[in-house]
This record gives C-alpha cells, sequence and structure tokens, in this order.
C-alpha cells in the first residue's frame, strides 16, 4: 500500500446524509442523530464530556460527521487507529473471523491467539525466552503487569514499586495507582500500597531504587502529560540500575509501541532490553486488546491461576491485532512513521508562530509545546478547520496520526493547521 498519498483507500464522497441506516453506503439515521447532544448528556455516565462533534464513517486518514462535514484525522483514536479507518486488510480480517469464531473461552487455544502471540515475541525481542498474556486494553495490560510486580518478592523483602511522576498508566485502580497525576488518584483512595513516585530525572532514580524495589514502571514518552520526553540515558540508566538490584524493568508502551514512534517499540531507541512491556492501543487498529509480553526469568513468575481474561486473547480481537502488525510489517509502516515524522515537524516549524514553543516526541508521536495557555482553544479551532488534534493540557498539543499518513495528508495537514493558528 502506497504511503505517499491517501493510502488510496479515501472516499471521494465526502457527503453522509441523514435518511437511512448506517450502512456500506454511509448513511446514517435521523433517529439516531436527531438532538444527539442532549441525549449523550442524558444517558451516558458523567465521566465524559459531551463531545462536539458526532462521527458516522472514516476512510483512510478521513473521518466524516452525522452532516456530512469531512475531518483530517491526526489523533487516531488516540495512537489507536494504526492503518487508519476502515482499511481493507483489517476489514477483511474481521469480517473472516467474527463468521468463522469469533469467541470461544479461555478454556481453548484458537491459531489467531498463537499466531499473535508468537509475533509479539518476535517483535517485541522477547524471542524464545517471551510469554504474553492477552486482556482487552492498555490498563488491564498494566494490570496484570503490577501483578507481576507483586510476584517479583525477592525472600519477601522486595515491597515497593516505583513508577514516575505524572505519567498515565491507566484509570483502573491498580493502574491508577501506578499513575503519577495525585488530582486523579485523590477521589479513590485508598488505592493498592507499595507504589512510590519520583522524578524523572536520573538523580531521581539513582537515590529510589534498592534491593527492596520489585518494579519500575516507565512510560518512554509521557503521552497524556502533553508528549513529554525523558531525559537523554533516563532509560539506559534504568536499565543498569534495575539489574544491579533485580528489580523488574516494565516499560509501558501502550501509546508508544507498534511503530508509532519510529521503532516497534521506543525502548529501542535507548538501545535496552526490558523484563516486560505492556501493550495495547495500535496493535488491532480499533478492535480492543491489550498484552502484556514478558522477557526472561520475568516470564517465570507468573503460575497457573493467577491471573486470567474472558474476553483477553479471543480470536476476532487477535485476528484483527495479526493483520494490523503484518500489514505494518509488509507495508514499511514504522519507517513510515520515522520519516512522516520528520516531515510533519518540519511543517510545524515553518509556520514560525510565536505560539510554538518546542516540539517533542518521536516519530508520529508529536507534542506542541505552546508558549501560552491557548491549547484548547487551538485544538477548537483546528476541529472548526477540519483537522482533529488534541490538547491533553492547556499549554501541548498531541499529534499521533494513523501510520499511513502521506503526502496528501501532510498537505491537508499544513494548510488545516495553519487556518486554525492563524485565527488565534
Amino acid at each position: 500500500m502506497s504511503t505517499d498519498s491517501t493510502d488510496g483507500n479515501t472516499s471521494t464522497d465526502d457527503n453522509v446524509s441523514t435518511d437511512g441506516n448506517v450502512g456500506t453506503d454511509g448513511n446514517v439515521s435521523t433517529d439516531i442523530t436527531a438532538d444527539w447532544n442532549a441525549r449523550f448528556g442524558h444517558t451516558m455516565m458523567r465521566t465524559l464530556a459531551t463531545p462536539k462533534v458526532m462521527l458516522a464513517r472514516g476512510e483512510g486518514c478521513r473521518v466524516w460527521d452525522v452532516d456530512g462535514k469531512e475531518y483530517l484525522d491526526f489523533l487516531g483514536g488516540i495512537a489507536v487507529n494504526s492503518l487508519g479507518h476502515a482499511h481493507p486488510v483489517l476489514v477483511d480480517a474481521v469480517s473472516r473471523q467474527i463468521a468463522t469464531l469469533a469467541h470461544v473461552s479461555n478454556y481453548f487455544a484458537t491459531p489467531p491467539q498463537l499466531e499473535l502471540a508468537e509475533r509479539l515475541t518476535r517483535v517485541t525481542g522477547a524471542g524464545a525466552g517471551g510469554r504474553v498474556y492477552f486482556g482487552n486494553s492498555g490498563a488491564e495490560a498494566n494490570e496484570a503487569a503490577f501483578k507481576l510486580a507483586r510476584l517479583n518478592k525477592g525472600n519477601g523483602h522486595r515491597t515497593r514499586v516505583l513508577a514516575l511522576n505524572n505519567a498515565f498508566h491507566g484509570r483502573t485502580m491498580g493502574s491508577l495507582a501506578l499513575t503519577g497525576k495525585p488530582p486523579m488518584r485523590a477521589p479513590f483512595e485508598p488505592l493498592p500500597g507499595g507504589v512510590e513516585h519520583i522524578e524523572s530525572t536520573i538523580a531521581a532514580l539513582e537515590a529510589a531504587i534498592d534491593d527492596h524495589v520489585a518494579a519500575l514502571f516507565i512510560e518512554p514518552i509521557k503521552g497524556e502529560a502533553g508528549v513529554l520526553d525523558l531525559p537523554e540515558g533516563f532509560l539506559r540508566r534504568a536499565r543498569e540500575l534495575t539489574e544491579q538490584h533485580g528489580a523488574l524493568l516494565i516499560i509501558d508502551e501502550i501509546q508508544t509501541g507498534v511503530g508509532r514512534t519510529g521503532r516497534w517499540f521506543a525502548y529501542e531507541h535507548a538501545g535496552i532490553t526490558p523484563d516486560a512491556v505492556t501493550i495495547a492501543k495500535g496493535i488491532a487498529g480499533g478492535v480492543p486488546i491489550g498484552a502484556l509480553v514478558t522477557f526472561g526469568w520475568a516470564s517465570e513468575l507468573f503460575s497457573r491461576g493467577q491471573h486470567g481474561s474472558t474476553f483477553g486473547g479471543n480470536p476476532l480481537a487477535t485476528a484483527a491485532g495479526n493483520a494490523v502488525l503484518k500489514e505494518i510489517e509488509d507495508a514499511g509502516l514504522v519507517e513510515n512513521a520515522a520519516r512522516r515524522g520528520d516531515e510533519l515537524r518540519a511543517i510545524i516549524r515553518s509556520f514560525d508562530s510565536p505560539l510554538i514553543g518546542e516540539l517533542r516526541g518521536q516519530g508520529l508521536l508529536v507534542g506542541i509545546g505552546l508558549t501560552d495557555g491557548e491549547a484548547h482553544r487551538l485544538s477548537d479551532a483546528a476541529l472548526a478547520n477540519g483537522l482533529i488534534i488534541n490538547a491533553p493540557n492547556e499549554s501541548s498539543i498531541r499529534l499521533a496520526p494513523p501510520l499511513i499518513v502521506g503526502d496528501d495528508e501532510l498537505s491537508g495537514f499544513r494548510e488545516r493547521f495553519g487556518r486554525a493558528l492563524a485565527s488565534l
């Protein structure tokens, strides 16, 4: 598949009518779309703000709302839609699998499950000593990793788990305990104990790690914090110290993994191998799945019955994962992420805007640090101009377009982002 245009998969019909049910023609029923804002507010849990737009369909790197307006998607479902929308490889794989065997239970093995597990041990570098646990999300993968950490007891004296301030690992109780954002944790305390949060500095690492540490959790780029990079040499020093003290090094690659940073996994940029890696988001292109992959001695910690999931690793989700990862390999999309990420940063720099202070991240995970608190206004202006981006906080813009992004999409970004910047 070409990565020099819209991948040949973007419809020339930009209109979505509202006079029929959702189907292959892209039409959406007025029964579904009428007064959707109020209905959302009445029926959806208040954990979610009412969205500004209701989307109806997507193809390639573009989506359309229920009124027929087209948007260039540079968020990709928050780094989920690796192949964009309605990619024929994914559509075919899911269609064939759901017509064959969608779900059994974890009492049975299926061919897609084993194929994906073997593929993940290969692309992560875990190899023959690696093992895979499947869940349904990134939070579930981190829950499994938290349990793994608890099993590294060291004759009972390893009671400490370290994580980084301002990192995000999920919203379930265990993953929230790992998350270094006190305002998120406070309403739900007491959380599982034993977790200590430290600053993201090498000095803090060296001061904190000792023989009582069971595991160190690291998000190699802090995506939810605004795509914040770790200091140079941080991951390498973390690997040295955890090996020295017998602690597990667990890398959360839920947002950075699966080619997003121009390597299969962000830890490859540092030339290290972790003891465990958690993966989700981009694995299956929108089908919910998460995975914990262990390396070497960490693969021997779990024993039968200590963890499980009804839906985890079912044939539908794993068939989707196999299709997405195979296409990423076959189409050279890891390399495309590296190249297009450089081009995207060059476009952003070319605006020479006083609002743009710095660029962060790697590959197609891009953080724009703004010089003022206009991130949400800029995100809204972009949406009004047909561009989907994200403001994770008041001073940061996050970009995570599909890995298939090409010349046409970058040109569209230049035009639409430029209009949004000029409107502020």
